[in-house]
């Protein structure tokens, strides 16, 4: 595991892995092993691409486009860019989404749950309601507005979020706002993943986690995210 995590350090900080540069390790870890443990390794052309894993490299799972995500136990499931996201209900695609669950030891954290759901249109389509694309791009357009400050931008996209239709969506629509970028991500409530895309798995913590009966690495290490004052 250690050889693993050294790897991913690497790519962290090599080009073309701009994905890698944004994202916590412990989600780069994740998605480095599904993908070599299940889709031969299959690396993607862009951190922006729609699908982490095309339907044409599932060759073994269905056949339908996958995205793997990693969650700290207990918290939300981060989604990525909701005009994105809100692009599969649109679309009218089934896919996979295969999500890693991990809890903090010290300096190190260790994998307690792996799911994996296959979403239909109709499950991802309900999680919106009542959003409409139009509402997103709006809302959108406020987050990265230049001519609002930071502070403005952030209070207006969250009177925004308050409100319906935000209000009454399952999705959670979440403003990123800082001096290093505006963008408009969405998440699931842990609750709510089980609730309406996972009904069937176990969301408690396993002794042993597997993603389809291999079991997933025991721990690596990262430290806690030290977020500053």
């Amino acid at each position: 595991m250690r050889s693993l995590f050294i790897l991913i350090l690497l790519l962290v900080f090599s080009a073309p892995c701009a994905k890698a540069a944004e994202e916590q390790v412990h989600g780069v870890i994740f998605e480095q092993w599904i993908r070599d443990t299940f889709f031969h390794g299959y690396k993607p052309r862009s951190y922006t691409q729609k699908w982490d894993i095309p339907a044409e490299h599932n060759t073994d799972h269905g056949g339908i486009p996958a995205n793997p995500k990693a969650a700290k136990y207990g918290t939300p499931v981060d989604l990525g860019d909701a005009l994105r996201q809100f692009g599969i209900t649109e679309k009218g695609e089934c896919f996979l989404l295969i999500v890693g669950f991990w809890d903090q030891d010290k300096d190190k954290k260790k994998w307690v749950n792996g799911v994996v759901a296959e979403i239909t249109p109709e499950q991802y389509r309900q999680l919106w309601e009542p959003v409409t694309r139009e509402d997103l791009e709006k809302l959108d357009a406020v987050v990265k507005d230049k001519s609002l400050s930071l502070e403005e931008a952030r209070a207006e996209a969250q009177k925004i979020k308050r409100r319906a239709p935000f209000s009454k969506a399952i999705m959670q629509v979440n403003p990123k706002i800082d001096a290093k970028q505006r963008r408009l991500q969405c998440s699931l409530r842990y609750g709510d993943f089980f609730h309406f895309l996972a009904p069937a798995a176990e969301s408690i913590r396993q002794d042993k986690p597997m993603i389809w009966d291999v079991p997933m690495p025991e721990e690596f290490a990262s430290p806690p995210r030290r977020r500053k004052k």
